[in-house]
């Protein structure tokens, strides 16, 4: 398992740009799909990004598709996540995550280790 620590969140205004990092440690990590769920109030957990360890590939939520971008550095230990042109519906509490799995990346139970969480507030 690796631990995870997420950073960045704030309040912006819709049309701004945010990026969040995540610091991990573990021997692990450059075998795990690092993923990016939110969560706001009343509402489910969603898969907004993960970047598959066992491809390197990239995968994003609907929702975010073109306007977020997930990068990893396996050196530094770090995930972050890019996201540009922000509207008022992506106000919500960002979740790092971390599976020993390449696959069913959209799937929150594949996740064995999970972040604080960060606040992200986008202002209309």
């Amino acid at each position: 398992q690796v631990q995870l620590q997420e950073s960045g969140g704030g309040l912006v205004q819709a049309g701004d740009s945010l990026r969040l990092s995540c610091a991990a440690s573990g021997r692990t990590f450059g075998r795990n799909t690092m993923g990016w769920f939110r969560q706001a109030p009343g509402k489910e957990r969603e898969f907004v990004a993960a970047a598959i360890w066992s491809t390197g590939s990239t995968d994003y939520g609907d929702s975010v598709k073109g306007r977020f971008t997930i990068s990893r550095d396996n050196a530094k230990k770090m995930v972050y996540l890019q996201m540009n042109s922000l509207k008022p519906e992506d106000t919500a509490v960002y979740y790092c995550a971390a599976s020993p799995y390449g696959s069913r990346w959209h799937d929150s139970s594949m996740y064995n280790s999970w972040g604080q969480g960060t606040q992200v507030t986008v202002s209309s």
